[in-house]
């Protein structure tokens, strides 16, 4: 429904934001000004260490100049429990102490259908239950137990039975001053065309009510207690209580539990869904049997900014994900994407905790892919690059997928991503034509067999000025692209000692700002060749070591995460951001170091006031400079050992 912007300020007058925003955030005291209406935190909706979340009371209005999340009382609670905007305006005005205005007669009349409605569902769910618990219910009850169900969630979930019959709900319902055209309405019964009478559309079949936002059953899923029976689940059709497009099973328990945990769970059936609320997995729901739509993205990504689908691995949990990702990527945004776990071939969640109970189920959800690798894999993994044009059409498929992405920012991010990846695979083919071995390993390419030895002697030995500084920097540059979107201009000004970082970082950069100029069929091959050096310790320490056998060891000896064995421990996205700039200070300070030799050699040769000047001042820079740069190495340094120390402390 609208409502009146008076209505909507005087909510925000007579309910303090800080009280609203002080539910999720703990004020920092020394930075926050309460006299003055101005607070500030650390970021709700971002990991960060120091404030940059601000509230000013005056204006109601908040601010993170990290992120740049920004609103007012009702957008926070829309972005922090997933509220629609006239939930958030119901409980405010509660809160607030004023009444909800009356609705317009016709908004009036679709509510009180709607309510009408909802009570016929609640009606059958009870109907449902009671003949679930009854000895008519005894082959429901057995196969929940042989599913493992508990008591609590039989309860929880309001599990119920469809006996087997034609019209034993129909009647028991209208028995009950329930209208025909009522339980037509909302799918109950279903109305033959040939003018027959009507039937119950759910028969023989264990019942699970699908609830709405407030926990109201609206709709149901039915599993035939039939071996034989088909469809083996069967849902509820759309009415104007349920809309599958728009809704999540369980998103109401869901919801919270997945926002604190900062991580939701997206499975592919109701059953899967309960077993794993029931095995303490709270912020799990499930899609109801239709690809996913925009509308059910935006809504889980108010529960986490990166739920994990979690599929089978089977040929159709696979191409469930496909067409799931082509849903998402249009509607991209910075900082909000997905995850895909592929279950082990045949197994469902409930297989895998019955197996190895919720630390199994949680070591596959650790090993979820980010979004943009499944976009890769199913691009890259079986395409033929044997010749110019279909180098030619594997490019142009990933582009034309890149530009459905609306977000310009994101967009930008895959297409570079993507691009790299295409000239490391047309590289590698290239070589492997040539002679020179290499091969697939889930879609990217590098050395392999009898080549290892080979490649291993080639790479340079540190004989360089901040040599290790410098190839962490650059691998660090691919491993993190939105880093090195973030501070591009910055890290397009550095220079380096090695002349192969400085060859590497200027073709990142070139790659950066060239995106729309030549094709990479074009360019892959012009690269000098030890680029490709460095972009193959970003692809390994991109992978996980399942592998811990030496000659592994010995392929991945240059790997970022095996220089910077931190990065195993999955830091924060602020301590990866301050090691970046750390790594970034290093490089200038020997900027620095470099310019004041310049400068002391040219007073050696004409000593002149101007330059004593700038003398003096580069010598106060660098001294400051590097102080600060001590100072992050030794709190960077603390955090390292507060995280090791936390994980061993875990696992004990």
């Amino acid at each position: 429904m609208r409502f009146d912007q008076l209505f909507l300020d005087d909510i925000r007058n007579r309910v303090s934001l800080t009280d609203v925003v002080g539910r999720r955030v703990t004020w920092d005291r020394r930075k926050s000004q309460p006299g003055k209406g101005d607070y500030w935190a650390c970021c709700p909706f971002h990991s960060e260490k120091s404030p940059s979340f601000h509230v000013d009371e005056r204006r109601n209005r908040y601010k993170c100049f990290g992120c740049g999340e920004s609103g007012d009382h009702f957008k926070f609670l829309m972005e922090t429990e997933g509220l629609s905007f006239p939930e958030a305006v119901e409980e405010l005005a509660g809160l607030a102490g004023i009444a909800m205005p009356a609705p317009d007669p016709q908004a009036a009349k679709r509510a009180a259908k709607r309510n009408t409605l909802t009570d016929v569902c609640e009606m059958a769910a009870r109907y449902y239950r009671h003949m679930f618990q009854s000895a008519e219910g005894r082959a429901a009850q057995e196969y929940v137990q042989r599913r493992g169900l508990s008591a609590e969630t039989l309860n929880e979930f309001q599990f119920g039975f469809a006996p087997p019959g034609r019209d034993n709900l129909k009647k028991a319902l209208m028995a009950k001053d329930i209208s025909e055209a009522e339980l037509i309405e909302v799918g109950l019964l279903i109305k033959p065309d040939d003018g027959r009478p009507s039937y119950d559309r759910f028969r023989n079949r264990l019942m699970i009510p699908i609830h709405d936002d407030r926990g109201r059953a609206v709709a149901f899923g039915g599993r035939t207690m039939d071996p034989d029976g088909q469809p083996k689940y069967l849902n509820s059709p759309e009415t104007p209580l349920f809309h599958k497009g728009t809704m999540l099973f369980n998103a109401h328990r869901a919801r919270q539990p997945a926002y604190e945990a900062g991580q939701a769970i997206v499975v592919e059936g109701y059953m899967d869904a309960i077993a794993l609320w029931q095995a303490g997995m709270k912020g799990t729901v499930a899609s109801l049997g239709t690809a996913f739509t925009e509308d059910q993205i935006m809504r889980l990504w108010k529960f986490a900014d990166e739920p994990v689908i979690c599929f089978d691995g089977d040929v159709a949990g696979i191409s469930a994900a496909h067409r799931a990702v082509d849903r998402i990527l249009p509607v991209l945004t910075s900082g909000k994407s997905f995850q895909f776990a592929f279950l082990p071939d045949g197994q469902d969640p409930d297989d895998v905790i019955n197996a190895g109970g919720t630390s199994a189920m949680y070591g596959e959800l650790e090993k979820a892919l980010p979004l943009s690798e499944v976009v890769w894999q199913r691009e890259s993994e079986h395409a033929r690059i044997d010749t110019p044009e279909r180098k030619a059409a594997l490019e142009k498929a990933v582009e034309d997928l890149v530009g459905t992405i609306k977000d310009e920012r994101v967009q930008k991010r895959y297409r570079m991503d993507l691009r790299l990846k295409l000239s490391n695979l047309f590289y590698e083919e290239s070589r492997r034509n040539h002679g020179q071995g290499g091969g697939r390993d889930g879609g990217w390419r590098g050395p392999q067999g009898g080549n290892d030895r080979a490649s291993l002697a080639k790479v340079e030995a540190p004989d360089t000025p901040a040599y290790g500084v410098e190839r962490s920097f650059c691998t660090m540059c691919l491993m993190y692209p939105e880093l090195f979107e973030r501070h591009f201009e910055r890290i397009s000004q550095l220079t380096y000692s090695n002349e192969l970082h400085s060859m590497f970082m200027a073709a990142l950069v070139r790659i950066a700002t060239d995106l729309a100029e030549g094709a990479v069929t074009q360019i892959y091959n012009k690269l000098d060749e030890r680029f490709y050096q460095i972009l193959q310790e970003a692809i390994v320490s991109s992978k996980s070591e399942d592998d811990g056998s030496k000659s592994t060891t010995l392929r991945r000896w240059d790997a970022l995460t095996n220089r910077l064995q931190i990065l195993k421990e999955d830091p924060p996205e602020d301590f990866v951001e301050m090691l970046f700039l750390n790594y970034a200070d290093m490089l200038e300070l020997r900027m620095l170091e470099l310019e004041l030799e310049h400068e002391t050699r040219a007073m050696e040769q004409d000593l002149t006031e101007e330059s004593w000047s700038r003398f003096q001042a580069l010598q106060q820079d660098l001294s400051r400079r590097r102080e600060e740069c001590l100072r992050d190495e030794q709190e960077l340094a603390e955090r390292a050992a507060k995280m090791r120390s936390t994980k061993s402390s875990v696992l004990a």
